[in-house]
Parts: C-alpha cells; structure tokens; sequence
C-alpha cells in the first residue's frame, strides 16, 4: 500500500489525471458489462409448457421475428413486449391445449388400478394420440377425439352397443376439407381404434356443422361439369361448348334383405313313417304317411344403401353453330366421360349461335383524351429542354471558354519554363494583362519576378493585381455562371 502511495506520489500531474481517467474507463465499461449480461427479460407464460406447447411458441415467436430466450419449460421475452406477445399467441390460437398421449397416460398406472381406470386410461391416451396425428393434417388448426367404449349386454334380452367416436375440427382460416379429406380422417380414426366402424365416427367442425355425413349434390354435379367441360376444351377448342350438368340425388337409406333356402343333397337325416288302418262291418279306412327330413341350407344377404345415390343426371351441351363440330362425337365424348345410362339419364346435345359482343369503338373525347396524355408528358420534357438550352447555353459556352484559356496557358507556361526571361516577356509581347497573369503565375518565383520586371508600372500593376486573385477554377461556379448570365 505504502509503494502504491509512493507510486502515485512520484507521478507528475499530467500522470495523476491520465491514470484516473484510465481507471474510471475502465470501471464504466465493468458496469456496462454487468448490466449488457443481465437478463432483463421475464417468463411469457405463468405455468410451465409441454414440450409440443414449447415448440409451437418457438416457431410462431420465430416467425414473427421476435428476439426471446427458450428455456426447458417456458420462454423468456422482453418483459415490455410480453402482454403484446400473449395477446398475439392468443389470437392465432397458439399454444395448444395440452392432451396426453398413450405413453404419458399409462405412465400413471399401476398393478393396484382397477381394470376399468385403467381402460379409461388407455382410451384418454389413444384419443390424444390421434388428435396430434389429425393436426398433422393441411387446413387443420386443431383436433379433438373423443372415444366411446363399446358394451356387452349384461343379459340375453339385452343387445350389445359397439364402440363409437367423435371428432371435432378447427380449421384454419380459409380452409375447407374435400370429401376425400373426411373420408380419410374417418377412416384413419377407425383404424386407430379396435372394433371401430368408420360409419361410427361422427365429424364436426368449430361450428358444429357435421362434416361428410351427406354427398351435395351441387359439388358433385359441378365436379362432373367441370370435367365434362375439360375434355371438350381440349378436343374443340376453348368456347366451342357451353356445358350444364345437374344431379338429383335419393334422400332415403335403404336395406334390403335377401334370404335363400334350398335342400341339402344326400342322404336323409331323418325318417318318419305312420299307418292306420281300419276294418268294419261294411266299412273299411287306411291311412299311410311318411316323412324325410333333409335339411336346409339358408342364405341371408343384407345389403344398405346409404342416402345421396344419384337418381338422375340431366346434361345440357350447348355447341357453337359457326363452328360445325360432329355432335355425335360431343354425344359419345359426354356419354363416356359422364357414366350416362340412357333409361336413367338425359344428355342433350344443340347447336346454338353464341352471342357475340361487337367491340365497341371509342368515343371521340376519349381518343382526344388518350391522345393529350400521350402528348403532354413529352411537350412538358421539351419544354424543360428549351428552358435548360436557353437559361444555360450561355454560361455553359462561357465555362468551355474559360476552360479552353486555362487549358492554354498552362500548356504555354509548360513550354517556356525553361526560357530566359527575356524570351517569355518576347513571348508574352501582345498577350493580355490576364493571359500574362496564368502563365507568369505558373513560372517560377525567379524566373516571374524577373519577367514581371520587364513590364511597365501600368502593365505590371494589372498583371499582379489579377495574379493576386484566388486561382480561378477550371469551370467557373454557379454564381460566376449567374452574374455573367
């Protein structure tokens, strides 16, 4: 301590000051460095995120460009932007609620459980794992599943009910599921669960409309349109064929029972004989009976027909008469490519003049018009032009004047540096006072002076007094320009 005291004290004023200043830097940038490493961001969420929940967070906070700090179970933002985040998050339905999973819901049982927790158990993580499955899916937000258990009947009155299912759907905005798209997530959640008709699963979106129950009847004759309308695009041309389909379909679900009997072949299972007979006075009865029992082989089929089977399909073909197409070749094309069963079905097939629209000529003003616009942005860059030619032709020849003189005598002063002086004032006999003061001015100091002396007072004073002046540029500046202007 004693040294550094005798240090310091050794040290001249100037030292002192400089040394101070160096500590003091050197804390200051301690203290911006403490506060740069402390993190001043908070938790965005109260309670601790799943690890999906964390993930879904990361990618949209990602997205949107936001600086945070992902840690095992929450994120960590700037604490001003965390109610602004939340609000976000929350609105584009980010994270998800939270559904276990098979592996997560039988982590929780045990030997002691009862068997029906335990099913209970199983059927929770099953419905978990297919709702993270149907959020896979393209246009899908969420997913619910909802798993009914089938029962046995307890008695032998009692029918037995088999297992069901429902699924609820939140859409993305925007998006709509085809009916292949239902189809295939009631029949991926049928597979995911044992005993399961698909016919049972029961789909519904977040407004509660039942998807996929119903064939439209709209959307199957405009698919039927639009793929009747293709092919006669591509065989005739675009507008050759105007084409209209319309599809009436059966409301009523039908089932149909079919039961067949016929013998067995063989030998008689069994056999069964009877004979009476009576004898009287003058009366006399006999009876014989015999029968044979074979069997029977039966054969029950049950078929349904479930509602929305096309009835009758109705298509108009409207053909363009200017053209002259084959109208039976339209007839075969439509027949083929539509399924058409002439005892069911109509197809219409005319020839009709399409209704052309002449193309309508423009009013005179109009023209005048677009005639005005075309030519007033070039008369305004003529204008422009002239008024740059007339206000700067001038200056502009003046500047190439003034360069050409500069350009000149430093050429001239070049070329007689190395004269006597004699020689450059023999030179410089009939030049004028300013074109004497460029070239004296570019000579050397001796070698001016003693040209200078050669003049008159008269002749020497001008030229002085313009080689006093500041050395003129090679282009004069804009107020030069301006006054000579």
């Amino acid at each position: 301590m004693v040294s550094l005291l005798e240090r310091w004290r050794s040290l001249s004023a100037r030292g002192r000051i400089l040394l101070a200043v160096v500590v003091a830097a050197v804390v200051l940038a301690a203290a911006c460095a403490g506060a740069l490493r402390r993190d001043a961001r908070v938790a965005m969420f109260a309670a601790p995120l799943r690890a999906e929940q964390l993930n879904e967070v990361v990618e949209r906070l990602a997205a949107w460009n936001v600086t945070f700090v992902a840690s095992s179970d929450n994120v960590r933002v700037d604490a001003r932007r965390r109610n602004e985040l939340l609000l976000r998050l929350s609105l584009a339905g980010v994270p998800h609620p939270h559904r276990p999973d098979s592996a997560e819901a039988l982590a929780k049982a045990n030997p002691l459980l009862p068997q029906s927790l335990l099913d209970a158990a199983q059927r929770e993580g099953l419905a978990g794992d297919l709702s993270a499955g149907l959020r896979g899916i393209d246009g899908v937000e969420d997913a619910q599943v909802v798993v009914a258990p089938g029962r046995s009947g307890a008695f032998a009155d009692e029918a037995s009910s088999p297992p069901t299912a429902s699924v609820r759907i939140a859409l993305k905005p925007g998006a709509r599921l085809s009916a292949q798209a239902v189809d295939g997530i009631r029949r991926f959640v049928a597979g995911g669960v044992s005993g399961l008709d698909p016919k049972r699963v029961a789909i519904v979106d977040d407004r509660g409309t039942a998807l996929g129950d119903e064939r439209k009847a709209g959307d199957e004759a405009s698919a039927l349109q639009s793929s009747l309308q293709s092919v006669l695009d591509e065989a005739f041309g675009a507008g050759a064929t105007i084409v209209r389909v319309r599809v009436e379909t059966d409301a009523r679900t039908r089932r149909l029972y079919d039961v067949r009997r016929a013998p067995l072949a063989g030998a008689p299972l069994a056999r069964t004989s009877l004979d009476e007979r009576y004898a009287g006075d003058k009366k006399k009865y006999s009876k014989t009976r015999a029968d044979e029992d074979r069997g029977s082989d039966v054969r029950e089929e049950r078929t349904e027909v479930p509602a929305g089977r096309v009835q009758r399909l109705s298509v108009a073909v409207a053909v363009d008469a200017a053209r002259g197409l084959d109208k039976r070749a339209i007839v075969s094309l439509a027949t083929a490519a539509l399924g058409i069963v002439p005892s069911r079905d109509t197809l219409r097939v005319e020839e009709v003049a399409f209704a052309r629209k002449a193309a309508a000529l423009p009013s005179p003003l109009w023209s005048l018009f677009g005639l005005a616009a075309r030519l007033v942005p070039l008369g305004f860059l003529a204008l422009i032009a002239l008024a740059a030619i007339r206000h700067g032709a001038l200056p502009l020849a003046r500047a190439l004047e003034a360069f050409a003189d500069r350009t000149t005598a430093l050429q001239t002063a070049r070329a007689i540096a190395a004269y006597a002086p004699a020689q450059v004032r023999g030179v410089l006999r009939d030049e004028p006072p300013h074109t004497a003061a460029a070239i004296i001015s570019a000579l050397p100091a001796a070698t001016a002076a003693a040209v200078l002396d050669m003049y008159s007072l008269e002749e020497r004073a001008a030229i002085v007094r313009r080689m006093q002046r500041a050395v003129a540029p090679v282009a004069p500046d804009f107020e030069t320009l301006v006054q000579r202007a």
